[in-house]
């Protein structure tokens, strides 16, 4: 383990989920890795967490300068927190400039998440970008979620504000445990990590699509009048996406821009644009989510 992974407080405990071992020659058809899992007040693995670690192992079989670009990935079983996770790599395929590598996370020898990452060299070509939406309040301007869930005796509460690696702030009111504001499809964070990451292009990469899980499906409750805690509901990530356009430091600040085009069946879709504090569209993520209430649920 790396002296920063061995660091104490929530961006500590990032980089030691990030430190994989390496098993080596445990399969011969795959290459096997085993990372821990973050305590969870729910005892369920945090999906960010099994992203993120996930692009770590295929990024260790992956030779010479070629990062992640993009990642398609399946949420199959929820994951147990108080268990490892074991991750088996497949390599596609290596290409003149592109590699491909699928990777399956297990806990008890059962798949709980499936996921195909590609990486490619630096290349020149056409180049274009989305503008940073105008008249966003500085995030300093903002509260965190510590000064707004810090007081609330509640082990989840608790969690939120204080030991998760991001801090997280909310452009519009934060629906944690209210929704009293327009019933829009639309959500903004910034977001940066608590303490200063290495210089390690990979590990920015992978903590980026660690954090694209905390808030993506928010325009879909703010949409219909729902928080966190209402009541009976059900909110469980599916699937999820992204392509990572240009570098990125997730040690500074970062606005995470999410919109719903759609729900329907229980289910609701989320789209998200990352973007620098100097305007640069670093990331672009989606994810479908299931979204169930017990007063919209038909006969058993």
């Amino acid at each position: 383990m790396t002296s920063a992974a061995r660091r104490s407080g929530p961006t500590g405990t990032l980089l030691t989920l990030l430190d994989l071992d390496d098993l080596g020659g445990a399969r011969t058809d795959k290459d096997v890795f085993v990372g821990p899992s973050e305590r969870q007040p729910r005892h369920r693995v945090f999906g960010g967490q099994v992203l993120a670690q996930s692009l770590v192992a295929a990024s260790r079989t992956v030779t010479g300068e070629r990062p992640v670009h993009s990642m398609h990935a399946y949420f199959l079983r929820p994951g147990d927190a108080d268990k490892s996770i074991t991750f088996g790599v497949e390599r596609l395929r290596d290409g003149r400039s592109f590699s491909a590598r699928q990777v399956h996370a297990y806990q008890d020898g059962n798949p709980i998440l499936s996921m195909i990452a590609s990486f490619q060299e630096e290349s020149e070509g056409v180049e274009h970008q989305s503008a940073m939406p105008e008249g966003i309040p500085d995030p300093e301007s903002l509260p965190s979620t510590a000064d707004l869930l810090g007081e609330i005796d509640h082990p989840v509460a608790q969690y939120w504000a204080f030991d998760r690696p991001f801090d997280v702030r909310h452009v519009d009111p934060a629906i944690y445990i209210s929704s009293s504001g327009p019933q829009v499809a639309r959500n903004a964070v910034w977001m940066k990590t608590i303490e200063p990451m290495p210089d390690d292009d990979m590990l920015h990469r992978a903590a980026l699509a660690f954090a694209s899980d905390y808030t993506l499906l928010e325009p879909v409750l703010r949409r219909h009048g729902l928080s966190w805690i209402t009541p009976g509901m059900s909110v469980a990530s599916l699937d999820h996406a992204m392509w990572w356009h240009r570098p990125v430091r997730v040690d500074e600040w970062l606005l995470y821009v999410q919109e719903s085009p759609s729900a329907q069946g229980a289910r609701g879709l989320g789209a998200g644009k990352v973007f620098n504090r100097h305007g640069v569209h670093v990331a672009s993520v989606a994810q479908e989510g299931m979204v169930r209430l017990p007063y919209l649920e038909g006969p058993a």
